[in-house]
Formats: C-alpha cells, sequence, structure tokens
C-alpha cells in the first residue's frame, strides 16, 4: 500500500495507529528488510510499519539506483501486503533525508496523540548524536534499536548516559505514549547485505533467494547494477 506525503489522514478518517517508520535506502530492498517489517507488525504488534525509501542519504555513499528506481522497487516487494506501507515523502521531497524533517512530517499528519516509533540498527545508534537535531527526536517520536542477542553499550560510550534516561523494557509502553522512549529490542533478522547483492549482480551472479522474485525480475528488466562486464538483463 502506497501513500504519498499529499495524503490528509484525519482522527474521523481513521483510529490513532501505533506506527513504525522503517527508512533506509533499499538499494535495493531484499528479504532482510522485508522480515525485519513483519517482525514488527507481527511480533511486536504495530498498526503500520511504513517502509521509507531516502532520496539523497545524508550518512552513507549515494546509492547504486535513483531514489525513485528504489522508490518502485519497496512498491513491488511490499506489495499489498496488510500492514506495510510504502511512504513516498521523502522521495518526494528531493532533498537531503534528514529524519527529523521526516518525523515532523509524520507527526503532523498522524496528530499528538499517535504512537510514533523510529526503527534503526545498533550501527546507526551508535552514531546517533551526529544526526540532525538528534536531541530533538524524542519530541516526535520514540526510537527501537534491533540488536543481537548480547549486544549491549560499551561502559564508555557517549550514548550510554543518554540511553539510561530514556530507556524502557517492555514495547507495550511505546504504545502508552506518544513519543520519548528508548527500546533495545531482539528480532528475528535474515543477514543479507544490499552491497553484496548490488557486487553479486555486477559480477553476472544471481541474487536470487536473498530478493523478492518480482524485485529481481524488474532488476534485470531495468538492467539496474550492472557492471560493464556483466549482463544478466538479457539472461534466463
Amino acid at each position: 500500500m502506497a501513500i504519498s506525503v499529499n495524503n490528509k489522514v484525519t482522527p474521523s478518517s481513521i483510529r490513532r495507529p501505533a506506527v513504525a517508520m522503517l527508512g533506509g535506502t533499499f538499494d535495493p530492498i531484499h528479504h532482510g528488510h522485508l522480515r525485519l517489517a513483519l517482525e514488527l507488525r507481527d511480533r511486536l504488534g504495530f498498526d503500520q510499519v511504513r517502509l521509507l525509501p531516502c532520496a539523497q542519504p545524508v550518512h552513507r555513499e549515494s546509492p547504486g539506483c535513483s531514489a525513485l528506481q528504489r522508490l518502485e522497487m519497496v512498491e513491488l516487494a511490499v506489495g499489498d501486503e496488510s500492514g506495510l506501507w510504502v511512504d513516498d515523502r521523502e522521495v518526494r521531497a528531493d532533498r537531503p533525508s534528514y529524519s527529523f524533517a521526516t518525523l515532523q512530517s509524520l507527526r503532523a499528519e498522524l496528530g499528538d496523540s499517535a504512537s510514533l516509533t523510529l526503527v534503526m540498527g545498533t550501527d546507526a545508534f551508535l552514531h546517533l548524536d551526529s544526526w540532525h537535531r538528534w536531541q530533538e527526536l524524542l519530541q516526535l517520536c520514540h526510537i527501537l534499536v534491533v540488536v543481537r542477542p548480547g549486544w549491549h553499550l560499551p561502559e564508555q560510550h557517549r550514548m550510554k548516559h543518554w540511553l539510561e534516561q530514556h530507556r524502557i523494557e517492555q514495547v507495550q509502553q511505546l504504545k502508552q505514549q506518544p513519543a520519548g522512549s528508548v527500546l533495545l529490542q531482539q528480532l528475528a533478522s535474515l543477514e543479507i547485505s544490499a552491497t553484496a547483492i548490488r557486487q553479486q549482480i555486477g559480477a553476472g551472479q544471481s541474487p536470487r533467494f536473498l530478493l523478492p522474485d518480482v524485485v529481481w525480475s524488474h532488476i534485470r528488466q531495468q538492467g539496474l547494477y550492472l557492471s560493464p562486464a556483466s549482463d544478466y538483463a538479457n539472461s534466463n
């Protein structure tokens, strides 16, 4: 289900949901991204999981495909899966993708009382204090950090005190307030790398079963990620 930044959500049209925001370059989207989205919906009980392809990533190198191409692949992958929404606001904004601005836009759409949770991995969390207006993020949302078994924040890490100030222990606590808390949560994960997928395609190898067949078919039809030496666009 795709939504446009121009869509209006009013109190009379839907009840206030618990919404998870899962952003990324999705370059390309793969089964690891999709499995995480389903875990957020089914295991943690979020009403909506919004996948937001970024337009111009701020903290990493430029993607291998354009924002519109990556958005199209996410839309193909999600299809009509209930509870998963493809949100194109960052792509349509055509500016560097700052999470703070995206969350402001989402909060304005959802209203002040909705529970809004930004989902990220540990690598992003460890560098959160380098993000634009990071100390104001919890005014707009909760943060859910997806961790591996046994992971903990190093004792001397600069984010340690901040985490202790805002940490909660249960996902239900996220839904009791609109924003303001941080939850560390273990979820089933598939160790799939978008970088490795791009490298496989560039080397003329098949990444099938790492990403949805509909996405792999689209990549081949459009000739995406190909190096001059490879030619999967016309292969079987």
